[in-house]
Formats: C-alpha cells, structure tokens, sequence
C-alpha cells in the first residue's frame, strides 16, 4: 500500500518555474514506477513523464527540454521540474506509482495509459497565466 500526496503546484506567469513534489508513505518506494499525469479542463488525462525503478525516464514531447523528473528514494519523494511554462501547461498534475518486481523494475515506465497506476494522489492545481 502506498499513499501519495502532491504539492507545489500555483499559479504562474508564462515563461516561470515550479517544481511539484509527490510525497509517498508506505514501503519500499524504490519499487515503485512513478508517473506525473495532467488533466487541463475539458481535456483527457495525458501522461507527462515517468521513472521506473532504475531510473529510466519518459516524457511526453510537449514537454521535452522544460521538465525534468527525478526521484529521491531516501526521501521516499518524486519532483517535476518544470521550467518555461506556457499556458497550455495549465492543468490540474496527478502523481501515480505502480508497484515493481525485482524481475519487472527495469521494464519501461508507460506515459500512454494510466491503468498500470495502482496509486494516485489528489491532484495538485498549476495555472499559467499573465
């Protein structure tokens, strides 16, 4: 069992920074893939970047060169860097983990679907806007 919990998100003028932090209590977090999902309103819930279990990542184009996520395993903590945002950024980000096996942790990290997600957390708000 994990529970997540994001923070960091607000609101922001174009071209500035925020970095989301999801926050995971339960064990073994270095078994877990853990992905950052967006939903902006009226929109379908899109995958913006992921890291399995060796630290491997994805990120979904729009966002290639902008963000950046690592993990903090000792801090049982995952960060979305995002740099450069625009408004089109605005969306309500989501944090998820999907549990790992030792045989499976070096398996990629999917962006395309949430499904394999088992845990999510609340949701954090960011706004870009002037």
């Amino acid at each position: 069992q994990l529970q997540i919990v994001e923070s960091g998100g607000g609101l922001v003028q174009p071209g500035g920074t925020l970095r989301l932090a999801c926050a995971a209590s339960g064990e073994n977090f270095d078994n877990y893939a853990l992905v950052w999902f967006r939903q902006a309103a009226g929109k379908e819930r899109e995958g913006v970047s992921c890291i399995n279990s060796d630290g491997d990542i994805e990120y979904v184009d729009s966002v290639k060169g902008r963000f950046a996520i690592f993990r903090d395993n000792a801090k049982n903590t995952v960060y979305l860097q995002m740099n450069s945002l625009k408004p089109e950024d605005t969306a309500v980000y989501y944090c998820a983990a999907e549990g790992r096996t030792f045989i499976s942790r070096s398996r990629p990290c999917v962006l395309s679907s949430s499904k394999p997600y088992e845990y999510w957390g609340q949701g954090t708000q960011v706004t870009v806007s002037s």
